[in-house]
């Protein structure tokens, strides 16, 4: 047995959080049984790292930054973290790792990782002066040119919802071709994200029995961006930028640092999704500002299964950053632009609002961003309840309450017991989807995909 080791930082994370991870179910069941000392050698820790050899066909070296939880391994599987990280960190978590020095493929990895965030940030000092010289009149000419060929989509998806309710919902049910044929010409006028939107409207038919209010929903907020779009000169510039998003006009990384909101603060991660295609894996984060109450929605993207993201979040732990969020009149995705520190467990309660309060943040940033289609939020002591009708609902000590979305709905009410607890999720107005419980200073998930 390996000696314990001597007294330093506690471990950033705990066994769950580590296995989550884990790109995938095998891996991680493949990192438990690596989790034993039986399977390393030369294993150790410092403040800033933990490593070890594991043995398997070869003898694999693997490292851990324990600064953001970046892994590194020498074996040549395409899923990141590997199984062998992924044992390397449950061992990080039962703290069964000896305090040592780095050894020099350790020291060299993370010489590299430090001398490429000096780089980055570099980079972005430097700004577009340290860039080549943009030709303001070709980027110009792109620019109108992509915005003529948005304005006729959307002249197009005008005509298509004139008609689609002049023709009334009946038997929409039936309907397959209808919905890829109009997305598709919204992807051809270079209008991405409603071709998504529209794609998005061929699971309502037949859905329930309220899709047609659904329904009607949809199509109005679809009406009401063909409307803005015609006066997009007149409109303020952080609603505007809102317009371009949604269509699916997106601003490069550069331009969000020039333009975006900086806040500081100890960002607690309290929600995560992650939805895997065969091409494309996509995690949703929101972190939470422990000091501001600020929340802040992290997208990321990596081609293909198992392929790594390049910022590591675990649900339940916080760490000092300075976040950039994407220029908006009502700001809520962000990008992490500068860690200040190590991820720690956090335990402490959280900033949180009412019902009510919920539902005066929610108006409040639709008239700022009519486009606004949800808000998240941490709810505080609420109780999860089932009426007679076995509808389920989200009640406070008022007596107020809301509808409860889609979520491992038992396992809430066996995390709340009937009393009050913690609550973090996306509300649209009419029900709140949670995404983790907080119970004792725990956080709990209960998303899924989204």
């Amino acid at each position: 047995m390996l000696p314990r080791p001597d007294t330093m930082s506690a471990s950033p994370l705990t066994a769950e959080q580590a296995l989550a991870l884990a790109p995938d179910t095998s891996v991680a069941s493949a990192g438990q049984k690596l989790a034993t000392e039986r399977s390393w050698q030369g294993l150790g820790r410092d403040e800033r790292a933990a490593w070890g050899e594991c043995k398997g066909s070869a003898l694999y070296q693997v490292r851990v930054d324990l600064s953001d939880l970046a892994t590194k391994c020498t074996c040549p599987s395409r899923k990141f973290p590997c199984k062998h990280a992924v044992g390397l960190l449950l061992l990080v978590s039962a703290e069964r790792l000896p305090s040592g020095t780095p050894p020099e493929w350790v020291a060299e990895w993370l010489g590299k990782r430090s001398a490429t965030a000096e780089r980055k940030a570099k980079r972005e000092a430097a700004g577009p002066e340290g860039a080549a010289p943009a030709d303001p009149e070709a980027k110009a000419k792109r620019t109108n040119e992509r915005h003529t060929r948005v304005q006729r989509g959307l002249e197009g998806l005008s005509l298509w919802l004139e008609d689609l309710v002049r023709n009334g919902l009946g038997g929409l049910e039936a309907e397959t071709a209808l919905w890829n044929t109009q997305a598709a010409r919204l992807v051809d006028a270079q209008a991405p994200g409603l071709a998504s939107q529209v794609r998005q409207l061929a699971a309502l038919p037949g859905s329930g029995p309220d899709w047609p209010r659904r329904m009607l929903d949809r199509l109005g907020r679809l009406a009401l961006v063909t409307e803005a779009w015609k006066k997009l000169d007149e409109l303020p510039p952080l609603l505007a930028a809102d317009l371009r998003s949604l269509v699916g006009i997106s601003l490069r990384e550069e331009d969000v640092l020039a333009q975006g909101e900086r806040v500081t603060d100890s960002w607690v991660t309290v929600g995560q999704e992650l939805e895997d295609t065969e091409r494309v894996r996509t995690q949703r984060t929101y972190l939470l500002g422990a000091t501001s109450g600020r929340t802040a929605l992290v997208l990321q993207f990596a081609a293909g299964p198992g392929a790594r993201f390049a910022e590591s979040f675990l649900p339940g732990t916080a760490f000092p950053a300075e976040l950039v969020y994407w220029p908006s009149a009502a700001p809520q995705r962000a990008l992490v632009h500068e860690r200040k520190g190590e991820i720690r467990p956090h335990v402490e309660p959280l900033p949180s609002v009412t019902l009510e309060g919920l539902c005066q943040l929610f108006a409040g940033e639709l008239a700022r961003n009519p486009f606004r289609e949800r808000t998240a939020a941490m709810l505080g002591a609420v109780v999860p309840v089932v009426d007679g009708g076995r509808r389920w609902w989200l009640r406070d000590a008022t007596g107020a309450a809301i509808r409860l979305g889609a979520c491992d709905r038992w396992r809430l009410l066996a995390l709340s017991g009937g009393r009050p607890i913690d609550l973090f999720g996306e509300w649209d107005g009419d029900e709140l989807r949670p995404l983790s419980a907080r119970v004792e200073g725990r956080l709990h998930p209960l998303g899924g995909p989204s």
